[in-house]
């Protein structure tokens, strides 16, 4: 283990390591961002966290009442409360965008990030600034610790003050609506102490944070419904059967109408084909969901259209939502929702990056899929051979060999591999990355998914391992035909991009040494019109690429 200190930093109560020497915090005022970073928890808690989570939402209504909120007030925020595996985020940004469109104020708060801390809580699709941010926070702060030694010296964890702020922020910033993202599950989460939302949605199930939902998708099912309220609409998208059952269980259980979603097909735009702010086919569950939601709530704000028509008819027990004609309001907030790192292309010049935080087998099999049309098309237009490149790194206990053998058929010239840190050696600006083991450990895991790659791809293995970069680091294998493994995301992206990225080429930077045989290996790249490169497998990944590709996209 690296000697600087290593923490855990407990989103919701899924617990991220934390090395201050590799991301240190300098994005927002440094005394709030450190403070933030108290509420970090160490390692040896994990499991006692996980075992007390049924009582999570009782610990998390004391809190908000010694920050000074009531959870009546919360009620005041008109709130659309989503869940899922997959797409809940993109279901959010989608439905945001719609009621931001009819003239509303919105507040829209999401997790993880991807750069900055602020991403999390928006005003009107715009992360919080810096100072509001800081002041908002010290007002939520100082109201918990000067009440912690009346408490046992209790303070939440780092996902529960921001939930919380968030809460807070949405009420002084005089939002009409907040649309909340959950955490991790639902019932257990701690935006679940929401007691009256307008409406709620679930995305598309999956497996995932097994360690915490069960490792069944009826366990996961059984967590996601814990959002459900008496009386308030919810919406699903069509789940497995086994998910879709327990969905409807405990819909009955707790007494909420549950509708399923139609196929965006069902919607009869007077325009024609519903054009999708975000790109590919898994898209348009995700907007039907949206459609519903927003539409819902439209109604219940008594902003009735005439054209929505009684959307839900009896399906064998199970209510069936119907397809309505969308106004041009909700045409147009489909079309211009944009929700970074998810089916996002970049083009810099003659490189196009391709980036999609994919992190479960469904996702990634859709990034695949979403990557292979998207490329093509680019490539139709290029003047030249086109390299392509897939940039991979996986988080926690994820299949890796599974994942990479859904993107073989993408055809990448090169596979690169690195950790989630962004830099080595030189200070970053991500305000937190995804750490639970050593560098050392992670450069390991690193080399697997490069030997799992050849595998997959049939190409010999010649047993060298000689240095990557000289004289920094353990030892790392060498590019052996198309695969390399790199320290960090930016010493991975200045080798893919070869100098023809501007910011990434800029020497006030750090520019690790690579050996002459890599730079030899690069040809192909450099004699490419255009290189193409895919990043996904980790939204900390898409996160950290995209830390240092943000100021070459605001040129």
């Amino acid at each position: 283990m690296d000697t600087e200190m290593t923490f855990f930093c407990a989103d919701d109560t899924f617990l991220f390591l934390l090395n201050f020497s590799v991301l240190p915090f300098v994005l927002l005022p440094q005394d709030a961002i450190s403070t933030l970073n108290t509420l970090q928890v160490y390692a040896a808690t994990l499991k006692e966290l996980q075992s007390k989570r049924h009582l999570q939402l009782k610990t998390m209504r004391g809190f908000l009442e010694r920050a000074g909120l009531t959870v009546d007030e919360l009620d005041r925020l008109n709130i659309i409360h989503v869940t899922g595996t997959k797409g809940k985020g993109s279901t959010c940004a989608f439905t945001e965008q719609i009621l931001r469109n009819y003239g509303f104020r919105t507040g829209f708060f999401s997790s993880p990030h991807l750069v900055q801390v602020t991403e999390r809580i928006r005003i009107n699709g715009q992360p919080i600034g810096k100072e509001l941010f800081t002041k908002y926070f010290w007002q939520i702060y100082r109201r918990l610790d000067e009440t912690k030694d009346a408490h046992g010296g209790t303070m939440p964890t780092y996902f529960g003050i921001l939930t919380i702020l968030a809460f807070h922020i949405f009420l002084q910033e005089k939002v009409d609506l907040a649309v909340v993202e959950v955490g991790i599950g639902g019932a257990y989460d701690n935006t679940n102490i929401i007691r009256r939302p307008w409406v709620c949605g679930i995305s598309f199930l999956d497996i995932d944070h097994t360690d915490i939902l069960g490792d069944t998708i009826k366990q996961i099912a059984w967590h996601k419904a814990g959002i459900f309220k008496p009386g308030v609409p919810a919406f699903t998208i069509r789940q497995p059967e086994g998910a879709m059952r327990v969905l409807e269980e405990r819909a009955k259980e707790i007494g909420c109408p549950l509708w399923v979603c139609p196929q965006l097909e069902d919607y009869q735009a007077e325009c024609g084909p519903l054009h999708l702010g975000l790109a590919g086919q898994h898209q348009r569950s995700n907007a039907s969901l949206a459609l519903q939601l927003s539409h819902t709530w439209l109604q219940m704000r008594g902003l009735p259209d005439n054209r929505f028509p009684c959307s839900t008819v009896n399906n064998g027990g199970m209510l069936q939502a119907t397809g309505f004609i969308p106004s041009p309001v909700m045409v147009k907030g489909l079309a211009d929702t944009e929700w970074p790192g998810r089916s996002q292309t970049l083009k810099h010049g003659a490189v196009t990056y391709f980036l999609d935080g994919a992190h479960t087998l469904h996702s990634i099999q859709a990034c695949s899929e979403w990557f292979r049309e998207t490329a093509a098309q680019h490539e139709r237009n290029a003047s030249g051979p086109v390299a392509r490149v897939l940039l991979f790194n996986v988080t926690g206990e994820r299949d890796a060999a599974a994942f990479l053998k859904l993107l073989v058929p993408c055809h990448f010239d090169f596979a690169v591999f690195c950790p989630c840190i962004t830099e080595v050696g030189t200070s970053s600006n991500a305000d937190y990355k995804k750490f639970d083991m050593s560098v050392e450990e992670m450069l390991t895991r690193c080399w697997d998914n490069e030997r799992i790659w050849r595998l997959h791809n049939h190409l010999d293995d010649n047993g060298d391992n000689p240095l990557l970069i000289e004289d920094r680091l353990p030892s790392l294998p060498e590019h052996r035909g198309d695969t390399l493994v790199f320290p960090c995301i930016f010493s991975a992206l200045q080798w893919i991009t070869q100098g023809r990225e501007t910011v990434l080429a800029d020497q006030a930077k750090m520019t690790l040494p690579v050996k002459p045989s890599f730079t030899a290996k690069a040809a192909p790249l450099r004699e490419a019109s255009e290189i193409h490169v895919l990043i996904t497998g980790s939204l900390y990944l898409v996160g950290g690429a995209l830390k240092h590709l943000a100021t070459a996209s605001s040129k």
